[in-house]
């Protein structure tokens, strides 16, 4: 996975565990696509300061999900689900083709229902 790309998944899941300034200076540099050097200038601190502020929040958030696991465990939880909606379908493809039963197309849109509203 693209480093830029990961680091937003961890923002959005653990952001909440960095300081204001963390928060600022990532979502100006990853976000607002901002060169270290431009946040420094805008905030009247070194290169480096700026730099040192971003890799503590990533390692941070890196950390919180090796011990957590939420981004993997939600990657996991997604890869079920459709796992599970391409099962649902073959059985009522075969319930449309060979057994005709009501209940059993009942269940399936329950079911797929149910799906919808986990995939949200």
């Amino acid at each position: 996975m693209e480093k830029n790309v990961r680091m937003a998944i961890l923002f959005d899941y653990y952001s909440e565990m960095l300081t204001d300034k963390q928060k600022e200076y990532f979502d100006l540099y990853y976000g607002e696509n901002l060169s270290l050097s431009e946040i420094a200038e805008n905030d009247g601190i070194s290169r480096q300061g700026v730099r040192d502020v971003i890799v503590r929040a990533e390692s941070i958030m890196e950390d919180a999900e090796a011990k957590l696991g939420m981004i993997r465990q939600h990657q996991e939880l997604e890869n079920a689900l459709a796992e599970i909606e391409v099962h649902l379908t073959e059985i009522a493809n075969l319930n449309s083709t060979r057994f005709k039963n009501g209940r059993l197309l009942e269940l399936c849109n329950l079911i797929d229902a149910q799906l919808q509203l986990m995939k949200k």
